[in-house]
């Protein structure tokens, strides 16, 4: 396998030295500096044995120390720095790193306890001038990075991503996104997931452009990047949605974007009314791609705006409310309750994804019996995922398995086009759907609603008609609960577990 980034390793194809790599703020390194700092970090951590945790704050040093790690060749942990104790302590028991890489100054908590720390150095004037780190290419399967899952039904598990994955879902897509070395990310997403890590910065290191990261997101500093240079916008759907929030008020947002070659909204499905108010504003519409820890990324629309690139090809414009067709490499297929294939491309037959492909990790750390639950005896993974297939192959997510599944009056039924239905109705801000038992139905559809007039919110059977007329009739929400507010993770996700019990 080529090296994971041919800029960094003295590789002749790789990006010229001075071109820029990372940016944080008003801190940035050059290829040049970032191949010294790196290096001289790897040489470092290159016997440590085992793993490094790296502290994983949205930081020049967080980017530095990963990079360090995987050209020595090392597994790196990122450590979410939100973590509770317990949770951490369980990360970190269970991971075993043999030290922790963090910026100086970066206070550790005492789950910690003695394990040594290295602070990692990002002094670009010693880096000046140094020479690019050629280094050995370590064997495709080895473990690059272990990244621990949500935990939402159980302590965290941390899945072994090897070598071969980031390279395989990076180079996918690049092929699909035409992403080269002339293409400069901006984001705000944090590193210590799939995201913001792997596609968000060894994304652009491997092609050999750049990012500049936000630190935290806002709208502000999507318009600043985007019109002074930057073609690509990352985020998840809370960061669409507050762009789409924004827009009406805010024409050098709406311009800015309108330059921009690629956005990108992932980690969650982004709903309908927000990819509908981004596209009439900016003229742009938003690429939805789909994957998981387990298996880096699946799908994606093959797509990009007209670009003056001659390379740049269009395979057909996304659609909102699907994730676009699996990526070069990837298999994937929906199966019925007892495994059977379908092959029905009919747009309503609700079945679990399940994937194949260069791009899944190799195991649980330190668990056998939940790897061995996760794959089919013929090495199909169980994404848990709900999904449909329309005729042209596009996929759209519907929920998952253990949450969004309803099954009612005989029906099966995804939660997710509930809920963006029940997002087009003007009186709803934010809206969940989840089933309940039914003595007569077996399950019965629960809408909860954040309402944009607490004052004076609409009323069920309004919601109920609303979404029936959009829908189905066997669709409609049966019980409507309202809230201040949605529990969503550190990604935005909804967090349906902790929605109240009645």
């Amino acid at each position: 396998m080529s090296p994971l980034f041919p800029g960094l390793t003295g590789d002749p194809t790789g990006a010229p030295d001075g071109r820029p790599a990372l940016r944080f703020g008003e801190r940035s390194l050059t290829y040049a500096e970032l191949a010294a700092s790196a290096g001289s970090l790897a040489d470092r951590i290159s016997g440590a044995g085992g793993r490094v945790a790296v502290w994983a704050t949205p930081t020049l040093e967080t980017a530095v120390g990963v990079v360090a790690a995987l050209l020595a060749g090392v597994p790196a942990v990122p450590l979410n720095p939100k973590s509770g104790e317990s949770e951490l302590g369980h990360i970190l028991k269970d991971s075993a790193p043999a030290l922790v890489l963090a910026a100086p100054g970066d206070q550790l908590p005492s789950a910690f306890g003695s394990l040594e720390r290295i602070d990692v150095d990002v002094d670009v004037r010693a880096s000046a001038g140094a020479a690019p780190r050629t280094t050995y290419e370590p064997a495709p399967e080895t473990p690059a990075l272990i990244v621990y899952t949500s935990g939402t039904t159980g302590p965290p598990k941390g899945a072994v991503i090897p070598r071969r994955a980031v390279a395989a879902t990076l180079d996918a897509l690049a092929d699909a996104w035409q992403w080269t070395s002339d293409d400069v990310l901006v984001h705000g997403l944090p590193l210590f997931h799939v995201h913001g890590l792997i596609l968000g910065i060894l994304g652009p290191l491997r092609r050999g452009g750049s990012v500049r990261h936000l630190g935290r997101f806002g709208t502000e500093g999507v318009t600043r990047e985007l019109n002074d240079g930057a073609t690509m916008l990352f985020g998840v759907p809370t960061m669409y949605h507050r762009i789409a929030e924004a827009l009406p008020d805010d024409p050098r947002l709406a311009e800015a974007l309108g330059r921009a070659r690629l956005l990108v909204s992932g980690s969650a499905a982004l709903p309908v009314h927000d990819h509908e108010r981004i596209t009439a504003a900016t003229g742009r519409r938003v690429v939805e791609r789909y994957g998981m820890t387990e298996t880096l990324m699946l799908c994606s629309s093959r797509w990009t705006p007209p670009d003056p690139r001659p390379s740049v090809r269009a395979d057909g414009e996304p659609r909102a409310g699907t994730v676009g067709v699996p990526l070069p490499g990837v298999e994937l297929r929906l199966v019925e309750e007892d495994g059977a294939p379908i092959t029905a491309y009919d747009g309503e037959t609700v079945g679990e994804i399940q994937v194949r492909g260069p791009n899944l990790f190799t195991e649980y750390l330190n668990r056998p019996d939940a790897t061995a639950a996760a794959f089919t005896a013929d090495g199909w993974f169980r994404t848990g995922d709900m999904a449909v297939r329309d005729p042209d192959g596009h996929v759209r997510i519907v929920g998952r398995k253990a949450t969004d599944l309803i099954k009612s009056g005989g029906y099966k039924i995804g939660a997710g086009e509930i809920e963006n239905a029940l997002l087009e109705h003007a009186g709803v801000r934010e809206a969940a759907v989840t089933g309940e038992p039914d003595a007569d139905l077996g399950e019965r559809i629960v809408a909860w609603i954040v309402p944009v007039d607490p004052q004076s919110p609409p009323d069920a059977t309004e919601l109920a008609n609303h979404v029936a007329g959009r829908l189905a009739p066997h669709k409609r929400p049966r019980v409507v609960r309202y809230l201040d507010a949605l529990p969503r993770n550190d990604m935005g996700k909804i967090m349906k577990r902790a929605l109240p019990s009645d």
